[in-house]
């Protein structure tokens, strides 16, 4: 038996006393192999890695037999010989790398501000260094994104600039939280591949956080399941996924949507449309030249036609920059658009403006991709609720807004105190759900869903898929689905448009476009959906 790289025994995580929010947990990470700790949000698997590197806020109380790298024993190490072991011995990818970058540095500093930290290299040789990195993480044009600032890259680079910056001090253990959260599924592969390669070249341990199993399954070599604070069931590999024994794992594998369940093609889908695209634009100027005039256009949108029939779902899919959230917030005028014509209902929505726009807004509301960003953190969730009826509906009373609101949350699966909080007392999963009441509060026949469930837990995800689709069995509400999850889609859409490069190539039944595909890019994005891998045996 190998000895493991990191030994973790008896760890327990308290905020204040009594309260455990990572409960007595044991468990071991050996060199070479990728060890995965997952469950849903609020579990403590972050908490626990942070632990590890002493990385919490001074309240937190961190108590346990041993944390051993290597047999030393870091909760007996101080603080400056702790600094050697984080980033050098120890490296953190951490789950959202805008936020985790420095704004105002480029991202070569960034990097090589890492490895000055922790070796001595002449200037040459240090530039020549993060310049290696930078390839093997696979930044394309490395020479000239060297100067770059993070808001200049796309997700999927600035996420492969954390993994650079963590690979700079040559580490024996990588942590990775949550890499792929939010990313689009053919950047999810990539990252995912790029760090199964690095290990292979390098030979370090991988500790990945995720709370996706399908995701874990291509990966992991030995997976932890943790629920409330616990780890509640260990298992290596396949055999782990084809013999789960705890009902949350259970309970989690179920909930992961599939693309077996595309609806198959019907008659249905020529119902009578609801809303009609056709040959829609939306262009964004390029200024150049002291004077800023437009040189060109980037023509985000171009040209997009298609129909969504009434009391049905039309999913939008593809990859980030296609788009699709563009074309989503202009159908509705929250942006402007440079040609084409929408019909809801056979009125023409890009007709419309001043009164005769703000009548139409209770027939088309939005839920955005971002809860907490889309809510104002200063009002009360009945008020944030309530807004729509008050600006759209005036002459409803205050003890119907009330009452109104009760329902909704009633309707969503919240509590009716839920009134009285504010946005920030809630999980990203109630969040969404609020969201939802409040594009439901006007009445709207068409809610466009702009990536509603993409950071979102599977089990949480499941639950606002089914909440969905209730509303729209109970209520009759269309929905424009933005996504790009393909097997989300296969759960709730009964027809996909797929959109790359401002223009949608591909559109059908759920079930023709999911399972036979006619372009190359659909195919390529069904091929990197994560699935659950389970070995025959």
């Amino acid at each position: 038996m190998k000895q493991p790289i990191l030994a973790v025994d008896q760890l327990t995580v308290a905020f204040q006393p009594g309260v455990n929010v990572v409960d007595d947990i044991s468990f071991v990470v050996y060199p070479g192999e990728t060890f995965a700790l997952v469950g849903e949000s609020g579990s403590g698997k972050s908490i626990t890695a942070l632990s590890v590197l002493r990385l919490l806020p001074p309240n937190a109380q961190i108590n346990a037999e041993v944390i051993a790298l290597q047999g030393e024993n870091l909760l007996a190490l101080p603080e400056m010989q702790l600094c050697k072991v984080r980033g050098r011995r120890i490296a953190y990818i951490f789950q959202d790398p805008m936020s985790a970058l420095n704004p105002v540095m480029t991202i070569g500093q960034q990097i090589a501000e890492i490895i000055t930290l922790h070796f001595v290299l002449a200037e040459t040789a240090l530039q020549q260094r993060v310049l290696e990195l930078l390839r093997q993480v696979e930044i394309p044009n490395p020479e000239q994104r060297l100067n770059a600032f993070p808001h200049q890259l796309s997700g999927g680079q600035r996420q492969r600039v954390m993994i650079a910056m963590a690979l700079a001090g040559q580490p024996d253990l990588l942590i990775a939280d949550e890499p792929t959260t939010s990313l689009d599924v053919t950047i999810q592969a990539q990252i995912l591949t790029l760090l199964k390669t690095i290990q292979q070249q390098t030979g370090m341990a991988l500790w990945l956080i995720s709370h996706d199993l399908a995701l874990v399954s291509s990966i992991a070599d030995r997976i932890a399941v943790m629920q409330h604070g616990k780890i509640v069931e260990t298992g290596a590999g396949a055999d782990f996924f084809r013999h789960p024994k705890h009902p949350y794992t259970q309970k989690l594998l179920n909930a992961l949507p599939s693309i077996a369940s595309a609806k198959t093609p019907d008659d249905t889908l020529e119902a009578t449309p609801l809303l009609q695209v056709k040959d829609f634009c939306c262009y964004y100027p390029i200024r150049k030249g002291l004077f800023q005039r437009v040189a060109d256009y980037v023509k985000a949108v171009d040209g997009v036609s298609f129909e969504l029939a009434a009391g049905k779902t039309l999913a939008l899919v593809g990859e980030s920059g296609c788009g699709k959230t563009t074309l989503g917030k202009s159908l509705l005028n929250l942006l402007p658009h440079n040609g084409g014509q929408v019909f809801m209902d056979g009125v023409a929505l890009h007709e419309l403006g001043g009164e005769a726009l703000r009548k139409q807004r209770a027939a088309m509301q939005m839920v955005f991709q971002d809860p907490f960003a889309a809510m104002n953190p200063r009002m009360l969730i009945g008020d944030i609720i309530a807004e729509g009826i008050t600006a759209l509906y005036p002459e409803v009373s205050g003890e119907e807004r009330k009452y109104r609101v009760r329902q909704l949350l009633q309707q969503v699966g919240l509590p009716e105190e839920s009134a009285l909080r504010y946005p920030h007392e809630f999980s990203g999963g109630q969040r969404q759900r609020i969201c939802i009441a409040r594009a439901l509060a006007v009445k709207p026949r068409l809610i466009v869903c702009d990536e509603p469930t993409s950071a979102l837990d599977v089990s949480v995800q499941a639950q606002i898929i089914g909440l969905l689709k209730t509303l729209q069995r109970e209520q009759g509400v269309n929905y424009l689905f933005i996504t790009h999850d393909l097997a989300v889609v296969a759960e709730i859409a009964d027809a996909v448009a797929v959109m790359y490069k401002g223009k949608i190539i591909e559109q059908g039944s759920a079930g023709q476009v999911l399972t036979q595909p006619q372009q190359d890019y659909t195919k390529q994005l069904l091929f990197a959906v994560p699935v659950l891998r389970v070995a025959n045996g």
